[in-house]
C-alpha cells in the first residue's frame, strides 16, 4: 500500500565534476532551483489492495435430525424469506405426535373424573361422611390430573415443533452461496450434537457487498469512517464501483513484517456484478483540495538544516543565528523555515502550513502569492555532495 502523489518535486541538480586532467575547469554546480508561491490542486489518495466479501452471512441448519428427502435451492439462487429450503424425514416426529397427542386425550378423561370425584368428595366431607385424610387424598388426585394435563399438552405442543422443524424454510431473503449436503444425507440437529449440528447451506444478501481492504500501518490515519472509495475488479476494468467506508477495524494484520489494517467498505451491488472472493484494487481520496498558496515541500526547512541551506545562498551563519532567536509553536509540526527571494536577496521566514499531497504544501501563513521559494538539497543529501565531490577531486590530484 503506497500514497498515489499527483504532483512531484523539480529535480534538484547535483554536483557535476570534469573528469578529465587537472588543466580543466570544474563545470559550476547549481544547488538550488527557485519556484513561485501559487494557487494548486492538492491530490492525494491511498492504494490498497482488498477481497469482496458478504456484509453477513446466514448458515441454515435443520432442527430436526434425520435423512434429508429434499433440498430446494443450489447455490447462486435468489430464495425469498420464508421460502421452502429442505425437509427431513418426518416419520419419527410424526410418531411422536401422535403418541403425544393419545397421552393428553387421556390425561383429559383422567382429569374429568378427578373433577367430578372431587365434588362428590366435597360434599361427602361437609356432611362428615368421609374422613378428613380420604378427602386430602381425594384433593391431592385432583391436583396431580391437573398437573398431568398441563405436562401432556407442552409434550403434544413440542410434537408438533418438532414436526414442523423437518421443513427448513429461509430465514431471510439472499442469495445461496453454499450447499455442502446432499438428498439422501443424514443430518443432526444443533440441539442435540455436540458439534453443533449439520449446515445445509449459506446464505447471504448479495444486494450489498463489502471489500476487506488492508491499509499500511502508515497510511491509516488518513483514513476516516464515510469517505468515499474507488473500486476496480479485473473481471470489469473498465468499470469503476464506488463504496463507503463503513469501519476500520483495530486489530493489525502482521504479515512478512509488514502491519496493516483491514478497512471495511460498503459497496452497492445492485446489478449483482460483484462477486464473493474477487481481488479488488482499492484507491481511498484523502485529500483533493485546491489551495491559494502552496509551495514545494523541499522549500521547508528546520532549524537543524537550515544553516546549510543557508550556506548554499551566501546568507551569514550570524544572520541565521538571529532569525533562530524566536521559538514558535508547532516548530516541525506545522511552522517550517522558507528561505524566499527579495530586493535585499534571499531572506529567512517563518511560515504555517497546512494540508499536503507529499509533493507540494499549502501555505497558510508567511509567504503570499507570487514569492519566489528557493528549492534546495537537505544537508544529508548536501554532505553526500560534498564528500562525492573530495572523493572525485582527491582520486585526480596524483601524477
Amino acid at each position: 500500500m503506497k500514497l498515489k502523489k499527483i504532483f512531484y518535486l523539480p529535480i534538484l541538480t547535483v554536483i557535476v565534476i570534469s573528469c578529465g586532467s587537472d588543466n580543466e575547469p570544474v563545470q559550476p554546480t547549481t544547488f538550488y532551483k527557485k519556484e513561485n508561491v501559487t494557487t494548486k490542486q492538492l491530490e492525494l489518495s491511498i492504494e490498497a489492495s482488498g477481497i469482496i466479501e458478504a456484509i453477513s452471512s446466514v448458515e441454515i441448519k435443520s432442527k430436526a435430525s434425520g435423512e434429508i428427502l429434499f433440498l430446494g435451492a443450489e447455490v447462486g439462487d435468489l430464495v425469498e424469506k420464508g421460502s421452502i429450503l429442505g425437509q427431513i424425514d418426518q416419520r419419527t416426529p410424526k410418531n411422536i405426535l401422535d403418541q403425544a397427542k393419545s397421552d393428553l386425550e387421556a390425561a383429559k378423561v383422567r382429569l374429568e373424573n378427578a373433577e367430578s370425584q372431587y365434588e362428590r368428595g366435597k360434599e361427602l366431607h361437609a356432611n362428615a361422611s368421609i374422613s378428613d385424610k380420604d378427602f386430602e387424598d381425594i384433593q391431592e388426585s385432583f391436583a396431580q390430573a391437573k398437573s398431568t394435563l398441563v405436562r401432556t399438552e407442552v409434550s403434544f405442543e413440542n410434537a408438533k415443533i418438532a414436526l414442523d422443524d423437518t421443513i427448513v424454510r429461509s430465514p431471510v431473503q439472499g442469495t445461496i452461496i453454499s450447499r455442502p449436503v446432499e438428498v439422501g444425507q443424514v443430518i443432526s440437529s444443533p440441539t442435540s450434537a455436540v458439534g453443533g449440528g449439520t449446515i445445509l447451506m449459506t446464505m447471504a444478501d448479495l444486494a450489498k457487498v463489502r471489500v476487506r481492504a488492508l491499509v499500511d500501518e502508515i497510511d491509516v490515519g488518513k483514513v476516516s469512517i464515510g469517505q468515499v472509495v474507488s473500486i476496480k475488479v479485473a473481471a470489469y476494468r473498465d468499470k469503476e464501483f464506488f463504496g463507503v467506508v463503513s469501519k476500520i477495524e483495530p486489530q493489525a494484520k502482521i504479515e512478512q513484517n509488514v502491519t496493516t489494517f483491514p478497512v471495511l467498505i460498503d459497496i452497492e451491488n445492485d446489478e449483482n456484478l460483484l462477486l464473493l472472493g474477487m481481488n479488488t484494487d482499492v484507491v481511498i481520496e484523502v485529500l483533493n483540495k485546491e489551495v491559494t498558496l502552496s509551495t514545494p515541500t523541499m522549500s521547508l526547512r528546520t532549524r537543524k538544516d537550515i544553516y546549510t541551506a543557508a550556506s548554499i545562498l551566501n546568507i551569514s551563519k550570524d544572520e541565521v543565528d538571529e532569525f533562530l532567536k524566536e521559538r514558535l509553536d508547532g516548530e516541525n509540526f506545522n511552522r517550517f523555515i522558507v528561505i524566499k527571494e527579495s530586493k535585499n536577496g534571499p531572506e529567512l521566514t517563518w511560515v504555517k502550513i497546512g494540508v499536503s499531497d507529499l509533493s507540494y504544501v499549502e501555505i497558510v501563513s508567511g509567504l503570499n502569492k507570487e514569492d519566489t521559494v528557493f528549492i534546495l538539497p537537505s544537508k544529508s543529501l548536501f554532505d553526500y555532495q560534498k564528500r562525492f565531490k573530495e572523493r572525485v577531486q582527491a582520486s585526480f590530484s596524483f601524477g
